[in-house]
C-alpha cells in the first residue's frame, strides 16, 4: 500500500518482473520519506505486462538488483548498450544510490552512463525523466554537472505534461539540487502546483506530501504568499487528524516564519489545538516545534500547554536522544508563558529543566556573517562610543541572541557596561514587568538593543520581520529593553563609515528618556 507520505515499494526485490519494451512504462516507488533522500532502495515493475515478455528481456533489472557493488552495476550497463533501454537508467542510479552514499561522478563507468542519458534523455518517457531527475539529486550529483542540467531541462520542456505527482517529484528534487535559490525549475514547478491546487479545489486530491513540499519551498525563501498559505491553512483545517505530527509541523511551520495568520485563523487555530492535544506525546519534537510556531502567532493553546508541561509528558522525553532540544523549546515557551499569557494557571516547567533557548548565534546569521552588515556597524559602534560602553553578541535570558547591548542614562549619556549586571538569566514575573521599566526610568538607565536587521531575517521584499525575530523582540521590549532596528535598506543607502556614525548617532538621538 502507499502511504500519503511514504513511498513504499511495490515488491521485493525477488519478486521483480520487467517487460523491456521502450512503449512500456515503469512504476518505481521508493522506500524513503520523500523528506530524507540519503538513504533509499527501488524496485520497478511494469505498469502494462508484470510478468517478463521473455527469459532475456529479465536478465537486465536482475543483474542489476543483484549487484554487490556500483561497479557492476556499471559494468553491465556500460558494456551491454544493445540490452538496455531508457527504463534500466532509472533502475542503475537508484541502485548505486543504494549501494553508495557518496557521488561518485569521477568514476569512468558513472561518466558512460551519465553520458548515455545526456544523449538519449530527449527520447526517454516522462517517467524517465522524471525518475532520473529524482535519482540523480538523491546522489547528491552537482547542480553544475551535464547530467543535471539536460534532465532539469528536459523537465522544464515537458512540464505541462506531467500529472501532479510527477510534478512534485520534480519540484523536490530541484529543491534539493538547489537549496540556496530560486531555480527557475523550482519556482516552475511551485506555480504549476499552485494552479493545480487552484483548478482542483478538492482537498482529497491534494497529498500531504505536495503540500509539505510547498510549504518547506515558501518557508525556506521566507515567501510571504498568502494565497498558499491560506490553501495550506484550509488543508490542515480539513485534514490535520489524518496528519501525523511530523507531518503538521511542516505545514505549519511557514505560517510562524512569515508572521502570517491564515484568512481562516479561527478555524485553522482550534483544529490545531484540538488535535495536537491529541497527539502531543506521539511526536514531542514535533509538539513543541508546532507549539513555537503558534506562540510566534500570538497564540496561546491552553489545552495543549497543560499537556506539555506536565509531568507525563516531561518524563517520556527526559531520557531520549532529543531531550536537550526539547528541553531548550520547553524552557522558552515557559518564558513566553510568563511574559505573554498571564491568564494560563497550569502546570509550568520546573526550574530544574530550564536551560537557554540558545547560547550562540542562530545557524542563519553564523553562515550569512560575511553578507551582514553587522561588522560595518560594530566598527562604527566602536569609534562612536569606544568599545568599552557596549557589548557585542550578548545573549540575554530566555536565551535571546543579540547584536549590541548598550546602557544610557537620562541625560543621553552612553554608559560602560559592568559586567553581570542587569544581565541575569532570571525571567522578569509578568506582575514585575511594569515595575521593572519604572525602575529603569527612575534609576536613569535604559538599556538599549541594536538589532542589525539583515535582509534574512526579513520575508521576501517585505518588511515584515520572521516569527522568531519578531517574538525575540516582543520578549525584550517586555523585559525592559528598547530595540532600536537598523534594518538593512537603511543601512545599504550609506556611504562610509562616517555616514554609519552619523545614522547610529541618530538612532541613539531618538531614544525616548
Amino acid at each position: 500500500m502507499c502511504h500519503s507520505f511514504y513511498r513504499t515499494s511495490v515488491c521485493s526485490c525477488s519478486e521483480l518482473r520487467v517487460g523491456f519494451s521502450v512503449s512500456d512504462t515503469f512504476q518505481i516507488r521508493f522506500d524513503v520519506s520523500p523528506f530524507d533522500l540519503n538513504l533509499w532502495s527501488a524496485t520497478a515493475v511494469s505498469r502494462r505486462d508484470p510478468c517478463p515478455k521473455s527469459p532475456v528481456q529479465s536478465v537486465g533489472p536482475r543483474l542489476i538488483e543483484r549487484s554487490r557493488r556500483p561497479d557492476e552495476v556499471l559494468r553491465w550497463v556500460t558494456q551491454n548498450p544493445a540490452k538496455i533501454s531508457h527504463n534500466h537508467y532509472p533502475v542503475a542510479l537508484q541502485k548505486i544510490g543504494q549501494l553508495l552514499q557518496s557521488t561518485i561522478l569521477e568514476h569512468q563507468d558513472f561518466q558512460t552512463l551519465c553520458n548515455a542519458i545526456v544523449s538519449d534523455c530527449a527520447k526517454f518517457d516522462n517517467f524517465s525523466i522524471v525518475n532520473c531527475l529524482y535519482a540523480v539529486a538523491a546522489l547528491g550529483l552537482p547542480s553544475d554537472s551535464q547530467v543535471v542540467q539536460m534532465l532539469e531541462a528536459e523537465s522544464q520542456s515537458r512540464l505541462n505534461q506531467f500529472n501532479q505527482k510527477d510534478v512534485s517529484m520534480v519540484f523536490s528534487s530541484s529543491m534539493k539540487l538547489h537549496p540556496g535559490s530560486q531555480h527557475p525549475l523550482t519556482e516552475s514547478c511551485l506555480a504549476c502546483l499552485e494552479k493545480n491546487l487552484e483548478r482542483e479545489r478538492h482537498p482529497q486530491t491534494i497529498t500531504p506530501y505536495t503540500m509539505a513540499l510547498i510549504a518547506k519551498y515558501i518557508a525556506r525563501h521566507r515567501l510571504r504568499e498568502t494565497r498558499l498559505l491560506d490553501t495550506i491553512a484550509d488543508f490542515l483545517v480539513k485534514k490535520a487528524e489524518y496528519l501525523d505530527s511530523k507531518v503538521i509541523q511542516k505545514l505549519v511551520f511557514p505560517f510562524s516564519r512569515m508572521s502570517y495568520r491564515p484568512s481562516n485563523e479561527q478555524q485553522f487555530f482550534s483544529r490545531l489545538e484540538e488535535v495536537v492535544e491529541l497527539k502531543a506525546l506521539s511526536s514531542p519534537l514535533a509538539t513543541v516545534n508546532i507549539l513555537m510556531s503558534l506562540f510566534q502567532l500570538g497564540h496561546f493553546p491552553g489545552l495543549v500547554l497543560h499537556r506539555v508541561f506536565s509531568s507525563a509528558f516531561i518524563s517520556n522525553v527526559t531520557n531520549s536522544p532529543y531531550a536537550l532540544i526539547v528541553r531548550r523549546y520547553l524552557s522558552l515557551l515557559d518564558a513566553a508563558v510568563e511574559l505573554e499569557y498571564r491568564d494560563y494557571a497550569g502546570p509550568r516547567l520546573q526550574d530544574a529543566h530550564k536551560v537557554l533557548m540558545f547560547d550562540h548565534a542562530l545557524t542563519a546569521d553564523e553562515v550569512n556573517r560575511k553578507y551582514s552588515y553587522k561588522g560595518l556597524v560594530a566598527e562604527a559602534l566602536r569609534q562612536l562610543v569606544g568599545e568599552q560602553n557596549y557589548k557585542q553578541d550578548e545573549v540575554l535570558a530566555p536565551g535571546y541572541y543579540t547584536d549590541f547591548l548598550l546602557w544610557m542614562d537620562n541625560s543621553g549619556r552612553v554608559l560602560p557596561i559592568r559586567t553581570g549586571t542587569g544581565l541575569a538569566l532570571s525571567i522578569v514575573p509578568p506582575s514585575c514587568v511594569t515595575v521593572a521599566l519604572h525602575a529603569v526610568t527612575v534609576s536613569g538607565l535604559c538599556r538599549i538593543i541594536m538589532s542589525v536587521n539583515d535582509k534574512w531575517h526579513y520575508c521576501h521584499n517585505s518588511e515584515v520581520l520572521v516569527g522568531s525575530r519578531a517574538m525575540r523582540d516582543r520578549h525584550l521590549r517586555l523585559l525592559g529593553y528598547i530595540i532600536l532596528q537598523l534594518p538593512y535598506h537603511e543601512l545599504e543607502k550609506l556611504n562610509g563609515i562616517e555616514e554609519v556614525k552619523q545614522y547610529l548617532h541618530k538612532k541613539l538621538l531618538d531614544v525616548p528618556l
